[in-house]
């Protein structure tokens, strides 16, 4: 079974014992996270349960694994003939969940 969760501003396809990277969350790691399915659906699409905005009653349930942040991005400003350069890294925090069980 497959869900479509939303967290962070953004959307993501999850199932169960898969985990990702989301955006940076306040929980502790350790903690279990309750989060609401847009969307549910079988894999081979015999079964579709479409939202509105949310599937009532259907729960994605996630545990927080860390906290960390990305790989450097460096972001490079060049202005041509005024001996203008600057270069700027960045790092985006996030948090690692994993996917415990969906419930319909």
């Amino acid at each position: 079974m497959l869900a479509v969760i939303q967290t962070g501003g953004k959307q993501y396809i999850v199932r169960e014992g898969q985990e990702l990277n989301v955006e940076l969350l306040t929980q502790e790691p350790g903690s279990d996270l309750l989060l609401d399915a847009l969307l549910i659906f079988e894999e081979d699409g015999s079964d579709a349960k479409v939202g509105t905005p949310t599937v009532s009653g259907a729960k994605v349930e996630t545990k927080v694994l860390e906290h960390g942040r990305a790989k450097k991005v460096s972001v490079i400003k060049y202005k041509p003939k005024v001996r203008y350069r600057r270069n700027v890294g960045h790092r985006q925090p996030f948090t690692k969940i994993k996917i415990e069980k969906i419930s319909a």
